[in-house]
């Protein structure tokens, strides 16, 4: 049992949301720091700092997880391991599974050149990757059933996760139709479907979009631990398939759910990526009435300046099974055990107020 922890995410202040996350914990008299995605590379000067600043200026990283390769979570990490010793740096690499999967590409017949091109679609990961070697840093896989630290591993599954490789807009095969169909009709048709009407609603109303998210963000890494009798379940922009495997895996990771005491909420707050069917699995069933009190707490790593994030259905969704919702909005957000080391000027915060309406 840990003695204490302390999770602190980030504000990662752009036009578009991003995740950085940063964990300290005290496990049988011996501490470790464990870092979840970095942000953009501005972020990741501002992580390094944070960390330097609130953790006792350690020299030592023990964990460092590129949960997938999207750079506003991927591309803070270069500053990390640039700067600190790492014990061990988490990711999955497409290329690495070239040789297994170019039988399912109808237009490569050499693994040297669909590696190649792997590597060049995943960039982000790719940059980690080269740092990792020049220092010596250890790279390990973190599919479903890894333990890393305190955490286990809840998803992606192997099989998925290269399902997800082989049919992703990122893969060489989909570059000429997704090169395409760009341009300015595609821009103008992306800012259409994101400009969705509100409508008011009642208590306990929620309705998400059919539509599921993209391949990339069902690749991210979802962590779980439980320390200090706290449930503690850290999502990156996982999808419904993703929590879908988190729930089914549950019990061989001792986890009873549903029951999280600390939820990071997938992506952003995207309404893509939830459903009220995994919702009730994960966080339990909508409560009848506003409650009083919020019996346990939902993060949210979103943008000021971002417009899409998060959606209003997701802040109410997780507020009807009594979440004490928080965004970072600008702000860095510690959450915490009650024996974690008192930090001056931290403050606690007021939760996010319940919004009377939401996407149509």
């Amino acid at each position: 049992m840990a003695d204490y922890f302390e999770i602190d995410f980030l504000g990662v202040e752009t036009k578009k949301s991003g995740d950085a996350i940063t964990l300290r914990y005290e496990k049988d008299g011996a501490t470790y720091i464990h870092v979840v995605d970095g942000g953009y590379a501005t972020t990741g000067e501002a992580l390094r700092d944070h960390i330097v600043a609130h953790y006792g200026n350690p020299q030592f990283i023990d964990h460092v997880v590129a949960t997938h390769n999207d750079g506003d979570h991927a591309r803070g990490l270069i500053a990390i391991l640039e700067h600190f010793e790492v014990g061990s740096l988490w990711m999955l690499r497409p290329w690495l599974y070239a040789e297994e999967i170019i039988g399912r590409f109808e237009t490569y017949t050499s693994v040297d050149r669909l590696r190649s091109a792997l590597r060049s679609a995943y960039a982000n990961l790719t940059a980690l990757e080269d740092i990792a070697i020049r220092k010596g840093i250890q790279i390990r896989e973190p599919f479903q059933g890894a333990a890393i630290g305190a955490f286990r591993v809840m998803a992606p599954t192997r099989a998925r996760f290269l399902d997800l490789v082989v049919t992703s807009n990122k893969t060489p095969e989909a570059k000429v139709e997704e090169v395409a169909s760009g341009g300015i009709f595609t821009t103008l048709l992306e800012k259409a479907i994101t400009a969705v009407a509100l409508i008011r609603a009642a208590w306990g109303a929620e309705a998400f979009p059919a539509e599921d998210t993209s391949n990339e963000n069902e690749m991210s890494v979802v962590q779980f631990a439980e320390m200090c009798g706290e449930k503690i379940l850290l999502t990156a922009d996982t999808g419904r398939d993703g929590l879908a495997e988190v729930i089914d895996y549950a019990p061989m990771a001792g986890l009873t759910l549903p029951g999280i005491n600390r939820f990071q909420v997938p992506h952003h707050g995207g309404r893509r990526n939830l459903t009220s069917d995994l919702l009730d699995s994960i966080l339990g069933p909508r409560l009848e009435n506003p409650p009083v009190q919020g019996h346990f707490t939902a993060i949210i790593s979103s943008a000021k300046e971002d417009e899409d994030h998060p959606r209003k259905v997701v802040m109410r969704s997780v507020i009807h099974r009594g979440a004490n919702l928080h965004m970072t909005e600008g702000r860095d957000i510690r959450s915490s055990s009650a024996d974690a080391p008192a930090r001056n000027g931290w403050s606690a915060l007021t939760p996010a107020t319940y919004p009377d309406e939401y996407e149509e």
